[in-house]
Protein backbone atom coordinates (compact mmCIF):
# COMPACT_ATOMS: atom_id res chain seq x y z
CA UNK A 1 0.00 0.00 0.00
CA UNK A 2 1.71 3.55 -0.54
CA UNK A 3 2.73 5.84 1.67
CA UNK A 4 0.27 8.42 3.08
CA UNK A 5 0.87 12.12 1.21
CA UNK A 6 0.98 15.18 3.48
CA UNK A 7 -0.76 17.70 1.37
CA UNK A 8 -1.34 20.45 4.12
CA UNK A 9 0.98 21.67 6.96
CA UNK A 10 2.12 24.91 8.49
CA UNK A 11 4.74 26.69 6.33
CA UNK A 12 7.03 26.95 9.42
CA UNK A 13 8.21 25.10 12.26
CA UNK A 14 8.27 27.33 14.64
CA UNK A 15 4.52 28.55 15.41
CA UNK A 16 2.39 29.76 18.04
CA UNK A 17 -0.30 27.11 19.39
CA UNK A 18 -2.94 30.18 19.10
CA UNK A 19 -3.14 30.03 15.23
CA UNK A 20 -4.61 27.41 13.16
CA UNK A 21 -2.91 24.44 12.95
CA UNK A 22 -3.98 22.63 10.06
CA UNK A 23 -2.83 19.13 8.27
CA UNK A 24 -4.32 17.62 5.25
CA UNK A 25 -3.06 14.22 4.24
CA UNK A 26 -4.52 11.88 1.36
CA UNK A 27 -3.87 8.37 -0.13
CA UNK A 28 -5.66 7.92 -2.84
CA UNK A 29 -5.02 4.03 -3.34
CA UNK A 30 -6.85 3.90 0.04
CA UNK A 31 -9.65 5.84 -0.20
CA UNK A 32 -10.27 4.53 -3.68
CA UNK A 33 -10.32 1.22 -3.13
CA UNK A 34 -10.77 0.02 0.84
CA UNK A 35 -13.73 0.64 2.63
CA UNK A 36 -14.29 2.58 5.99
CA UNK A 37 -11.11 4.40 5.46
CA UNK A 38 -9.91 6.65 8.21
CA UNK A 39 -6.83 8.70 8.43
CA UNK A 40 -4.76 7.90 12.48
CA UNK A 41 -2.84 11.07 13.49
CA UNK A 42 -0.74 10.12 16.31
CA UNK A 43 0.47 13.58 18.30
CA UNK A 44 3.79 13.09 20.15
CA UNK A 45 4.66 16.24 22.37
CA UNK A 46 7.84 16.66 24.49
CA UNK A 47 9.60 18.80 26.71
CA UNK A 48 12.71 17.44 26.34
CA UNK A 49 15.02 16.46 23.00
CA UNK A 50 14.21 15.69 19.82
CA UNK A 51 16.02 12.06 20.22
CA UNK A 52 13.24 11.32 22.70
CA UNK A 53 9.81 13.05 20.95
CA UNK A 54 8.67 9.49 19.12
CA UNK A 55 8.71 7.21 21.88
CA UNK A 56 5.20 6.22 23.77
CA UNK A 57 5.84 8.18 26.42
CA UNK A 58 5.48 10.70 24.90
CA UNK A 59 2.12 10.10 22.45
CA UNK A 60 -0.13 12.48 23.78
CA UNK A 61 -3.57 11.38 21.55
CA UNK A 62 -4.57 9.29 18.95
CA UNK A 63 -7.24 10.90 16.70
CA UNK A 64 -8.86 9.60 13.41
CA UNK A 65 -10.20 11.89 10.46
CA UNK A 66 -12.63 10.65 7.75
CA UNK A 67 -11.53 11.72 4.21
CA UNK A 68 -13.68 14.70 2.66
CA UNK A 69 -15.16 14.75 -0.42
CA UNK A 70 -11.66 15.44 -1.88
CA UNK A 71 -10.46 12.16 -0.56
CA UNK A 72 -8.67 14.71 1.93
CA UNK A 73 -8.34 13.76 5.79
CA UNK A 74 -8.23 17.68 7.28
CA UNK A 75 -7.36 17.77 11.11
CA UNK A 76 -6.45 21.43 13.32
CA UNK A 77 -5.07 20.87 15.98
CA UNK A 78 -4.81 24.21 17.40
CA UNK A 79 -7.57 23.17 20.44
CA UNK A 80 -5.46 19.62 21.55
CA UNK A 81 -1.75 21.21 21.18
CA UNK A 82 -2.53 24.25 23.35
CA UNK A 83 -3.17 22.43 26.05
CA UNK A 84 0.56 21.93 26.52
CA UNK A 85 1.90 25.27 26.68
CA UNK A 86 1.05 27.54 29.58
CA UNK A 87 2.86 30.44 31.03
CA UNK A 88 6.38 30.65 32.64
CA UNK A 89 5.78 31.57 36.12
CA UNK A 90 9.12 30.41 37.89
CA UNK A 91 12.50 30.66 36.76
CA UNK A 92 14.15 27.34 36.24
CA UNK A 93 15.99 25.02 38.47
CA UNK A 94 19.70 26.19 37.82
CA UNK A 95 18.91 29.89 37.60
CA UNK A 96 19.88 32.57 40.36
CA UNK A 97 18.22 35.52 42.81
CA UNK A 98 20.31 37.77 44.14
CA UNK A 99 22.90 35.06 43.50
CA UNK A 100 21.16 32.52 45.59
CA UNK A 101 20.41 29.06 42.90
CA UNK A 102 17.26 28.20 42.13
CA UNK A 103 16.21 24.49 43.14
CA UNK A 104 12.96 22.80 43.04
CA UNK A 105 12.08 23.01 46.15
CA UNK A 106 13.23 26.64 46.60
CA UNK A 107 11.61 28.26 43.32
CA UNK A 108 11.57 32.19 42.79
CA UNK A 109 9.26 34.11 40.75
CA UNK A 110 10.82 34.32 36.95
CA UNK A 111 10.46 38.27 36.80
CA UNK A 112 13.15 38.90 40.04
CA UNK A 113 15.95 36.41 37.78
CA UNK A 114 19.36 37.25 37.69
CA UNK A 115 21.04 36.70 34.16
CA UNK A 116 19.13 34.29 32.84
CA UNK A 117 16.25 31.60 33.09
CA UNK A 118 15.29 28.46 30.91
CA UNK A 119 11.54 28.29 29.80
CA UNK A 120 9.92 25.65 31.60
CA UNK A 121 6.46 25.64 29.92
CA UNK A 122 5.82 27.82 26.97
CA UNK A 123 7.73 25.58 24.44
CA UNK A 124 7.50 21.83 23.16
CA UNK A 125 8.33 19.97 20.27
CA UNK A 126 5.66 18.25 18.32
CA UNK A 127 5.55 15.72 15.61
CA UNK A 128 2.82 13.36 14.10
CA UNK A 129 2.62 10.48 12.70
CA UNK A 130 -0.06 9.73 9.38
CA UNK A 131 -1.29 6.60 9.02
CA UNK A 132 -4.79 4.65 7.29
CA UNK A 133 -6.92 2.30 8.58
CA UNK A 134 -9.76 0.43 6.70
CA UNK A 135 -11.90 -2.49 7.09
CA UNK A 136 -10.06 -5.89 6.62
CA UNK A 137 -11.29 -8.57 3.81
CA UNK A 138 -9.90 -11.67 5.55
CA UNK A 139 -11.03 -10.47 9.79
CA UNK A 140 -14.32 -7.92 8.89
CA UNK A 141 -12.67 -5.62 11.23
CA UNK A 142 -10.96 -2.34 11.17
CA UNK A 143 -7.57 -2.55 11.08
CA UNK A 144 -4.26 -0.35 10.33
CA UNK A 145 -3.11 -0.48 6.75
CA UNK A 146 0.70 -1.21 6.86
CA UNK A 147 3.13 0.62 4.92
CA UNK A 148 0.91 3.84 5.07
CA UNK A 149 2.34 5.56 7.64
CA UNK A 150 4.31 8.61 7.42
CA UNK A 151 6.15 11.10 9.82
CA UNK A 152 5.67 14.94 9.64
CA UNK A 153 8.45 18.15 10.28
CA UNK A 154 9.64 18.57 13.74
CA UNK A 155 8.11 21.78 15.18
CA UNK A 156 8.56 23.90 18.01
CA UNK A 157 5.59 24.60 19.48
CA UNK A 158 5.00 28.14 22.05
CA UNK A 159 2.57 29.67 23.93
CA UNK A 160 1.20 32.58 21.45
CA UNK A 161 -1.57 33.14 19.41
CA UNK A 162 -2.20 35.26 16.41
CA UNK A 163 -4.20 38.04 16.07
CA UNK A 164 -6.50 39.21 13.21
CA UNK A 165 -4.19 41.45 11.62
CA UNK A 166 -1.00 39.52 11.91
CA UNK A 167 0.12 38.50 8.73
CA UNK A 168 0.29 34.66 7.63
CA UNK A 169 2.85 33.80 4.75
CA UNK A 170 2.06 31.49 1.89
CA UNK A 171 4.37 29.45 0.13
CA UNK A 172 4.82 29.95 -3.55
CA UNK A 173 6.23 28.07 -6.23
CA UNK A 174 6.46 30.77 -9.69
CA UNK A 175 3.05 32.15 -9.87
CA UNK A 176 1.38 29.35 -7.98
CA UNK A 177 0.11 29.37 -4.64
CA UNK A 178 0.30 25.74 -2.03
CA UNK A 179 -0.95 24.96 0.50
CA UNK A 180 1.48 25.45 3.26
CA UNK A 181 0.98 28.96 5.01
CA UNK A 182 1.65 30.36 8.57
CA UNK A 183 3.01 33.15 10.39
CA UNK A 184 6.50 33.99 9.51
CA UNK A 185 8.70 33.65 12.72
CA UNK A 186 11.73 35.22 11.24
CA UNK A 187 11.15 38.48 13.16
CA UNK A 188 12.06 36.58 16.65
CA UNK A 189 14.99 34.77 15.27
CA UNK A 190 18.45 36.03 16.47
CA UNK A 191 20.73 36.89 13.37
CA UNK A 192 23.80 38.77 11.82
CA UNK A 193 21.39 41.66 10.44
CA UNK A 194 20.57 42.34 14.59
CA UNK A 195 16.69 42.54 13.22
CA UNK A 196 15.48 39.89 15.66
CA UNK A 197 12.85 41.15 18.75
CA UNK A 198 12.11 39.82 21.82
CA UNK A 199 9.27 37.77 22.69
CA UNK A 200 7.14 41.46 22.87
CA UNK A 201 5.10 44.03 21.26
CA UNK A 202 6.07 46.25 23.24
CA UNK A 203 7.86 49.70 22.44
CA UNK A 204 12.04 49.43 22.24
CA UNK A 205 12.09 52.50 24.60
CA UNK A 206 10.48 52.00 27.80
CA UNK A 207 10.81 53.24 31.05
CA UNK A 208 11.21 51.89 34.55
CA UNK A 209 12.08 52.71 38.24
CA UNK A 210 15.54 51.65 40.09
CA UNK A 211 12.90 48.79 42.21
CA UNK A 212 11.30 47.69 39.18
CA UNK A 213 12.31 44.06 38.42
CA UNK A 214 11.42 42.47 34.44
CA UNK A 215 12.75 40.33 31.70
CA UNK A 216 12.86 39.67 28.46
CA UNK A 217 12.24 36.45 26.61
CA UNK A 218 13.87 35.15 23.03
CA UNK A 219 14.04 32.68 20.83
CA UNK A 220 17.25 31.56 21.16
CA UNK A 221 17.54 29.25 17.84
CA UNK A 222 19.89 26.31 16.76
CA UNK A 223 23.30 26.32 14.86
CA UNK A 224 24.09 29.50 13.29
CA UNK A 225 20.95 31.57 14.92
CA UNK A 226 22.19 30.70 18.28
CA UNK A 227 25.37 31.92 17.73
CA UNK A 228 23.68 35.44 17.61
CA UNK A 229 21.74 34.96 21.18
CA UNK A 230 24.97 34.04 23.02
CA UNK A 231 25.18 37.18 24.66
CA UNK A 232 23.34 39.78 25.81
CA UNK A 233 25.16 43.60 26.25
CA UNK A 234 24.35 45.61 28.85
CA UNK A 235 25.22 49.76 28.04
CA UNK A 236 24.78 51.88 30.88
CA UNK A 237 24.23 55.52 29.82
CA UNK A 238 24.10 58.85 31.57
CA UNK A 239 20.72 61.52 31.30
CA UNK A 240 22.94 62.97 28.81
CA UNK A 241 23.39 60.35 26.80
CA UNK A 242 26.93 59.32 27.58
CA UNK A 243 28.42 55.93 27.56
CA UNK A 244 29.39 55.37 30.98
CA UNK A 245 29.83 51.59 31.69
CA UNK A 246 28.89 48.81 29.98
CA UNK A 247 29.08 44.78 30.43
CA UNK A 248 28.30 40.99 28.92
CA UNK A 249 26.59 37.98 30.16
CA UNK A 250 27.42 34.84 28.25
CA UNK A 251 24.73 32.32 28.08
CA UNK A 252 25.86 29.34 29.79
CA UNK A 253 24.56 26.67 32.61
CA UNK A 254 26.33 28.92 35.26
CA UNK A 255 24.76 31.57 34.05
CA UNK A 256 21.09 30.02 34.40
CA UNK A 257 20.74 29.81 30.57
CA UNK A 258 21.81 26.86 28.61
CA UNK A 259 25.16 26.67 26.59
CA UNK A 260 24.94 28.94 23.31
CA UNK A 261 26.81 26.37 21.56
CA UNK A 262 24.88 23.15 22.59
CA UNK A 263 22.63 23.31 19.59
CA UNK A 264 21.38 19.52 20.73
CA UNK A 265 18.31 22.11 22.60
CA UNK A 266 15.64 20.56 24.50
CA UNK A 267 12.55 22.38 23.78
CA UNK A 268 12.79 24.24 27.21
CA UNK A 269 16.11 25.65 26.07
CA UNK A 270 14.43 27.09 22.99
CA UNK A 271 12.92 30.04 24.60
CA UNK A 272 14.75 31.59 27.24
CA UNK A 273 14.80 35.11 29.49
CA UNK A 274 16.90 37.55 30.52
CA UNK A 275 16.30 39.73 33.25
CA UNK A 276 18.31 42.81 32.59
CA UNK A 277 15.66 45.83 34.55
CA UNK A 278 17.19 47.79 37.22
CA UNK A 279 16.27 45.55 39.97
CA UNK A 280 17.37 42.88 38.20
CA UNK A 281 20.57 44.60 37.77
CA UNK A 282 20.77 45.21 41.27
CA UNK A 283 20.28 41.65 42.52
CA UNK A 284 24.25 41.51 40.99
CA UNK A 285 25.63 43.58 38.90
CA UNK A 286 28.36 45.45 40.63
CA UNK A 287 29.06 47.60 37.17
CA UNK A 288 25.41 48.83 37.30
CA UNK A 289 24.94 49.07 41.50
CA UNK A 290 28.40 51.54 41.41
CA UNK A 291 27.50 53.91 38.87
CA UNK A 292 23.88 53.87 40.08
CA UNK A 293 24.99 54.28 43.98
CA UNK A 294 27.07 57.49 42.51
CA UNK A 295 24.21 59.25 40.86
CA UNK A 296 25.62 58.72 37.37
CA UNK A 297 22.64 56.66 36.01
CA UNK A 298 19.87 58.91 37.35
CA UNK A 299 17.55 59.72 34.45
CA UNK A 300 19.58 57.66 32.40
CA UNK A 301 19.27 54.70 30.25
CA UNK A 302 20.35 50.29 29.68
CA UNK A 303 20.61 49.62 26.52
CA UNK A 304 19.74 45.98 25.80
CA UNK A 305 20.77 43.64 23.05
CA UNK A 306 21.74 39.51 21.81
CA UNK A 307 25.12 39.63 20.07
CA UNK A 308 27.27 36.39 19.36
CA UNK A 309 30.87 36.24 21.86
CA UNK A 310 32.47 38.58 18.86
CA UNK A 311 29.44 42.06 19.68
CA UNK A 312 27.93 41.68 16.69
CA UNK A 313 24.68 42.23 17.53
CA UNK A 314 21.89 39.94 16.45
CA UNK A 315 18.61 41.63 17.92
CA UNK A 316 17.10 44.73 18.15
CA UNK A 317 18.23 47.25 21.03
CA UNK A 318 15.93 48.00 23.77
CA UNK A 319 16.30 50.79 25.86
CA UNK A 320 15.41 50.89 29.45
CA UNK A 321 14.98 54.73 30.76
CA UNK A 322 15.52 54.90 34.51
CA UNK A 323 12.98 57.04 36.77
CA UNK A 324 15.23 57.42 39.05
CA UNK A 325 14.66 60.39 42.13
CA UNK A 326 17.27 63.38 41.72
CA UNK A 327 17.98 62.45 45.58
CA UNK A 328 17.85 59.27 47.40
CA UNK A 329 18.48 55.21 46.88
CA UNK A 330 15.41 54.61 44.92
CA UNK A 331 13.09 53.50 47.58
CA UNK A 332 9.58 53.57 47.63
CA UNK A 333 9.93 56.78 50.36
CA UNK A 334 13.31 58.33 48.76
CA UNK A 335 12.17 62.19 47.75
CA UNK A 336 10.60 63.09 44.88
CA UNK A 337 8.67 59.58 44.23
CA UNK A 338 5.42 61.58 44.63
CA UNK A 339 1.88 59.23 43.88
CA UNK A 340 2.01 55.50 45.07
CA UNK A 341 4.47 53.24 42.24
CA UNK A 342 1.99 50.54 41.12
CA UNK A 343 4.10 47.99 38.76
CA UNK A 344 1.74 45.23 36.77
CA UNK A 345 3.11 42.25 34.87
CA UNK A 346 0.96 41.00 31.98
CA UNK A 347 1.05 37.69 30.40
CA UNK A 348 1.53 38.86 26.39
CA UNK A 349 0.99 37.99 22.76
CA UNK A 350 3.81 36.11 22.75
CA UNK A 351 3.34 34.01 25.69
CA UNK A 352 5.77 36.04 27.44
CA UNK A 353 6.06 38.88 29.94
CA UNK A 354 5.38 42.68 29.46
CA UNK A 355 5.46 45.01 32.51
CA UNK A 356 5.05 48.72 32.95
CA UNK A 357 4.95 50.81 36.65
CA UNK A 358 1.60 53.13 36.85
CA UNK A 359 3.42 56.53 38.34
CA UNK A 360 -0.16 58.55 38.55
CA UNK A 361 -2.82 58.60 41.16
CA UNK A 362 -3.98 55.25 42.26
CA UNK A 363 -6.92 54.79 45.05
CA UNK A 364 -7.23 51.71 46.86
CA UNK A 365 -10.92 50.19 48.33
CA UNK A 366 -12.03 47.73 50.02
CA UNK A 367 -15.23 45.48 49.44
CA UNK A 368 -16.60 43.33 52.13
CA UNK A 369 -19.30 40.18 51.88
CA UNK A 370 -20.53 39.18 55.72
CA UNK A 371 -22.21 36.19 56.28
CA UNK A 372 -24.14 36.39 59.46
CA UNK A 373 -26.06 34.04 62.09
CA UNK A 374 -28.43 34.98 65.25
CA UNK A 375 -26.47 34.72 68.05
CA UNK A 376 -28.62 33.88 71.71
CA UNK A 377 -28.32 36.29 74.28
CA UNK A 378 -26.94 34.77 77.44
CA UNK A 379 -25.80 31.45 79.12
CA UNK A 380 -28.58 28.67 78.08
CA UNK A 381 -26.23 26.11 78.37
CA UNK A 382 -25.71 26.51 82.31
CA UNK A 383 -27.06 25.82 85.41
CA UNK A 384 -28.65 29.76 85.69
CA UNK A 385 -29.51 32.10 82.95
CA UNK A 386 -26.62 34.85 82.45
CA UNK A 387 -27.10 37.39 80.19
CA UNK A 388 -23.77 38.95 78.60
CA UNK A 389 -23.93 42.61 76.61
CA UNK A 390 -22.03 40.92 73.92
CA UNK A 391 -23.95 38.64 72.88
CA UNK A 392 -27.16 38.47 71.14
CA UNK A 393 -28.77 39.57 67.64
CA UNK A 394 -27.38 39.57 64.38
CA UNK A 395 -23.73 38.69 64.65
CA UNK A 396 -21.10 38.38 61.33
CA UNK A 397 -20.16 34.97 61.69
CA UNK A 398 -17.24 35.61 58.89
CA UNK A 399 -16.46 39.00 56.63
CA UNK A 400 -14.32 38.01 53.05
CA UNK A 401 -12.50 41.22 51.77
CA UNK A 402 -11.42 42.05 48.43
CA UNK A 403 -9.30 44.80 47.14
CA UNK A 404 -9.43 46.96 44.21
CA UNK A 405 -7.21 49.86 42.91
CA UNK A 406 -7.82 51.84 40.57
CA UNK A 407 -4.21 53.19 38.58
CA UNK A 408 -3.62 55.79 35.97
CA UNK A 409 -0.59 55.82 33.31
CA UNK A 410 1.41 58.73 33.01
CA UNK A 411 1.36 60.47 29.67
CA UNK A 412 2.15 57.48 27.01
CA UNK A 413 2.77 56.88 23.61
CA UNK A 414 0.42 56.18 20.79
CA UNK A 415 3.37 52.96 20.09
CA UNK A 416 2.33 52.03 24.00
CA UNK A 417 -0.92 51.15 22.85
CA UNK A 418 -0.44 47.48 21.42
CA UNK A 419 0.93 47.00 24.80
CA UNK A 420 -1.83 48.43 26.76
CA UNK A 421 -4.99 46.73 24.23
CA UNK A 422 -3.06 43.59 25.24
CA UNK A 423 -3.06 43.95 28.84
CA UNK A 424 -7.14 44.56 28.64
CA UNK A 425 -6.91 41.11 27.34
CA UNK A 426 -4.87 39.26 28.76
CA UNK A 427 -5.85 36.19 31.09
CA UNK A 428 -2.87 36.49 33.53
CA UNK A 429 -2.14 39.82 35.39
CA UNK A 430 0.29 40.57 38.59
CA UNK A 431 1.14 43.11 40.74
CA UNK A 432 4.97 42.93 40.95
CA UNK A 433 6.89 44.24 44.06
CA UNK A 434 10.20 45.98 43.78
CA UNK A 435 13.15 45.94 45.00
CA UNK A 436 14.58 44.76 48.52
CA UNK A 437 17.68 45.54 50.34
CA UNK A 438 17.08 41.56 52.03
CA UNK A 439 18.72 38.71 50.60
CA UNK A 440 17.77 35.80 49.34
CA UNK A 441 15.06 33.48 50.69
CA UNK A 442 12.05 30.94 50.54
CA UNK A 443 9.25 34.20 50.82
CA UNK A 444 9.81 35.57 47.41
CA UNK A 445 7.13 33.73 46.37
CA UNK A 446 4.15 35.42 48.57
CA UNK A 447 6.59 38.62 48.85
CA UNK A 448 7.10 39.72 45.15
CA UNK A 449 4.12 38.25 43.55
CA UNK A 450 0.01 39.05 43.68
CA UNK A 451 -2.33 37.77 41.18
CA UNK A 452 -4.99 39.84 39.88
CA UNK A 453 -8.06 40.53 37.46
CA UNK A 454 -8.27 43.34 35.37
CA UNK A 455 -11.88 44.37 36.26
CA UNK A 456 -11.32 47.39 33.09
CA UNK A 457 -13.27 44.84 30.05
CA UNK A 458 -12.87 47.32 27.61
CA UNK A 459 -9.90 49.61 25.67
CA UNK A 460 -10.56 52.40 23.74
CA UNK A 461 -7.51 53.07 21.91
CA UNK A 462 -6.43 56.71 21.87
CA UNK A 463 -4.22 58.69 19.47
CA UNK A 464 -2.52 62.45 19.44
CA UNK A 465 -4.97 63.60 16.60
CA UNK A 466 -7.84 62.66 18.73
CA UNK A 467 -7.04 63.43 22.18
CA UNK A 468 -3.85 65.27 21.98
CA UNK A 469 -2.33 64.21 25.71
CA UNK A 470 -2.65 59.90 25.53
CA UNK A 471 -3.81 58.71 29.69
CA UNK A 472 -5.10 55.11 30.13
CA UNK A 473 -6.83 54.17 33.57
CA UNK A 474 -7.21 50.94 34.61
CA UNK A 475 -8.94 49.20 37.05
CA UNK A 476 -7.72 46.22 38.64
CA UNK A 477 -8.76 43.55 42.03
CA UNK A 478 -6.10 41.50 43.50
CA UNK A 479 -7.72 37.98 43.39
CA UNK A 480 -6.97 36.58 46.93
CA UNK A 481 -9.52 37.06 49.47
CA UNK A 482 -8.55 39.26 52.22
CA UNK A 483 -8.65 36.85 55.03
CA UNK A 484 -10.83 37.49 58.47
CA UNK A 485 -11.20 35.71 61.44
CA UNK A 486 -14.10 33.60 61.97
CA UNK A 487 -16.72 33.55 65.38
Amino acid sequence: MAVTQIVQAPLYQTLPVGQEVIFGVSNDPAVINQTKVKFIVEVYITSGSVSTLMTADNLRGTFKVTPNASGVGMIDLSNIVENYVSADNLASTGSKYKEAETFTNRPHPLHLVDKFSQSQNIARYMAITFSVEALSATSNTIQPISGTAVNSELYLLWNGYLKDTDELVRETIGTSPINWFGLKPNPFFPSSGGGASFLTNAPTVQYADADDYGTFAFLAGSNSQSIYSARVYLKYYSAAGVLIDQENITRTTTTGGSDWNNYNQTATQQIQYIGCFPANLRNWSSTFKTNYDAGDLYGGRIDVYLANTSGIQGGQTYSIYLNCPTTGAGSETAPGRGYERIRLCWLNQWGAWDYYTFTKKSTRKISTKTTTYQQLGGTWNQSIYSPHGYKGGKKAFRKNATESITINTDFVSEDDNVMFEELTNSPEVYILKGYETTSANTDTLNRYVTPTTLRTSSFTKKTVANDKLIQYTFEIEKSKILRTQSI
